[in-house]
């Protein structure tokens, strides 16, 4: 009799863990929209007071928060909080070859905000006639400050990942402010003008997300699918299906923004 119980015992572990890889091998896309709670803001006017020549044309604005159509809300950041989360080994690959690029580009930083995984290397360049310097406020890797010359460029790399957002700041266009957002997988993204988000190939099974926002910090209250969440420091632990998983629309509060 012992013997045939270990036996079962041995076949339903033998079970479990042919499951278990096979959840492990299949991936799922998450994707959604996030939305303006409200009338969408005016963007106010920046006050341009160095090289007006030139960056004074530009008519620009604060983008701090960015409402589009449909009160789309852009520059939302959205990546996975586990560390030793399982990687597609294809994105593995993909990061590897990519060269992610922050532009000083009409007395702005194109993207706003921008990913990149820890060891890419980074170009900073300026396609501006006039001279930028791009001050990256990081806090586990060590700050860098480059002066780049007008069509110039620079190159850096993370070492590390970075909890929060790093502020892109130019000292000599003070109007001028970026984001990079530095994590260890590439499990991460900005939404866009539209306020939608997608990110592929995450492994099946529970992810803990973040989301993370400039003028909202960590949003720690939104409406998914018309149910009203609150999550502590922005962290959302959700299952992820292999194939699609689409959030739909998640409303912030326009209180999150004042």
């Amino acid at each position: 009799m012992l013997h045939r119980v270990t036996f079962v015992f041995s076949l339903t572990l033998a079970a479990a863990s042919i499951v278990s890889s096979a959840m492990a091998d299949e991936w799922g896309t998450l994707k959604g929209r996030f939305v303006f709670g409200g009338n969408a803001p005016a963007s106010p006017a920046l006050t341009i007071d160095k090289d007006v020549e030139v960056c004074g044309k530009h008519n620009l604005v604060s983008e701090e928060v960015v409402v589009g159509d449909n009160r789309g809300v852009a520059n939302v950041v959205v990546f996975v909080r586990d560390k030793k989360v399982k990687v597609k080994p294809e994105l593995e690959a993909a990061a590897k070859a990519a060269k992610p690029v922050l532009d000083n580009l009409n007395c702005r930083f194109e993207p706003h905000v921008l990913f990149v995984q820890v060891g890419q290397e980074l170009t900073i360049k300026n396609s501006d006639p006039v001279g930028h310097n791009s001050n990256i406020a990081t806090v586990k890797n060590a700050p860098s400050n480059n002066l780049i010359p007008a069509s110039g460029q620079v190159t850096t790399k993370f070492s590390s990942d970075e909890a929060v957002p790093a502020q892109v700041t130019c000292n000599i266009h003070p109007w001028m402010k970026g984001w990079i957002v530095v994590r260890n997988n590439p499990y991460a993204t900005v939404s866009a003008a539209d306020g939608s988000f997608e990110i592929a190939d995450l492994p099946a099974g529970e992810v803990e997300l973040q989301f993370w926002h400039e003028k909202a910090g960590y949003i720690g209250e939104m409406t998914v699918g018309g149910k009203a969440e609150k999550v502590s420091k922005g962290r959302k632990k959700m299952k992820i299906a292999a194939g699609a998983n689409d959030l739909g629309e998640i409303v912030l509060d326009a209180k999150l923004f004042d």
